[in-house]
């Protein structure tokens, strides 16, 4: 009988394993594929640091894994420093527990982390727009002495990263002008505390998040407060990322389940009223970048559909969200001198895996 019991429990766990893979579809092999991965996987000299040099690279479409590459040390079971792909993690994250009833987008960040009663009319929204306000410089290696996320991820704000950026003066009102903040991510961070509790928020991304979806190998890094560091210190598999971009384009939608609300998806998705074009490299949603016209300017990325959106880290990390052509489109990598583009890449997977000759 035990023998019996142990063999069932073992085609169980075989069954549920199965069930968390990804549907495999056949790669479709042609000129328009050549011509991606010679843009994605160049030669390169490693000793340099320079050009493109991609990790992963990833396509599903229709909801099957249709074509996967590694390269150097990465596998399909690495899981990978997204860098700030991690904000948009914690926008998802925040649409369930939005979802949950916790909280409106309109309440006061006070309300949830009281270190920012300087700052009291800032509310969830603008904090998830990057528009609080406050007087932050996110200048990385070219400007490290006068940076304020080099100061918050490694030096004097390293311990209490929420508390760090809270100190922040103001250079406009909340909810006013769009300044990129990695500060402002970890604020969110800091207020999912409270909005959840303590002591549920130590596992709320499994929880809520990655166990429902299917993701078993996530690592999420904490400051020394152990508030998870949204901003920048997010690790998962190009596989497991890639479910976060089918909830997203799925509206919200895990199988039977709603597991995001569409109107917190339809936030992230909508362009932040008071950016001005070319501020950053694409336009600012609810913590995800979006492929939209903004201030009459042209689309970010021209050779990809409007409705396309991306969750975007330094070093060329970016998965894209293409709605209308169900493909979601995941790239690690560690690009050091800007040669890589976001558009180039757009335009041969859409040709490649879309049939797409134009947008």
């Amino acid at each position: 009988m035990f023998k019996g019991l142990s063999l069932f429990l073992l085609l169980l766990l075989s069954l549920t394993t199965r069930a968390d893979e990804w549907p495999v579809a056949p790669t479709p092999a042609s000129p328009a594929l050549e011509a991606l991965e010679q843009f994605a996987f160049p030669s390169r000299d490693d000793t340099t640091r320079k050009g493109i040099r991609t990790d992963a690279l990833l396509v599903i479409r229709d909801g099957q894994l249709i074509y996967e590459r590694y390269a150097g040390a990465t596998t399909a079971d690495t899981p990978h420093l997204t860098w700030s792909i991690s904000k948009s993690l914690m926008a998802t994250l925040l649409g369930v527990a939005y979802g949950e009833g916790r909280f409106k987008l309109q309440d006061p960040v006070v309300k949830y982390y009281p270190p920012l009663k300087n700052h009291p009319d800032m509310t969830m929204a603008d904090l998830l727009h990057w528009a609080s306000g406050l007087d932050w410089q996110e200048d990385y290696e070219y400007a490290p002495l006068k940076s304020s996320v080099v100061a918050m991820l490694y030096t004097r704000g390293h311990t209490d990263m929420a508390a760090f950026t809270a100190a922040h003066d103001s250079y406009a009102a909340p909810g006013k002008s769009f300044r990129y903040s990695s500060g402002d991510s970890n604020l969110l961070s800091a207020a999912l505390k409270s909005i959840v509790g303590a002591q549920r928020y130590a596992d709320y991304p499994w929880t809520a998040l990655f166990e429902p979806l299917g993701i078993h190998n996530a690592v999420w890094e904490t400051d020394a407060t152990g508030t998870f560091v949204a901003s920048s210190y997010a690790y998962l598999t190009a596989r497991d990322l890639a479910r976060i971009g089918l909830l997203m384009a799925r509206d919200g939608r895990w199988g039977d389940r709603q597991l995001l609300p569409k109107d917190w998806v339809a936030f992230n998705r909508e362009p932040f009223a008071h950016y001005r074009a070319h501020q950053d490299e694409a336009v600012p949603g609810g913590h995800w970048w979006l492929n939209r016209a903004a201030d009459g300017a042209t689309q970010p990325w021209s050779d990809a559909p409007a409705d396309t959106f991306a969750a975007l880290g330094h070093w060329g990390q970016a998965m894209y969200v293409i709605p209308g052509e169900n493909l979601v489109i995941v790239r690690y990598a560690d690009d050091r001198d800007g040669s890589y583009s976001h558009n180039e890449l757009l335009k041969l997977a859409r040709q490649a895996f879309a049939g797409k000759l134009q947008p």
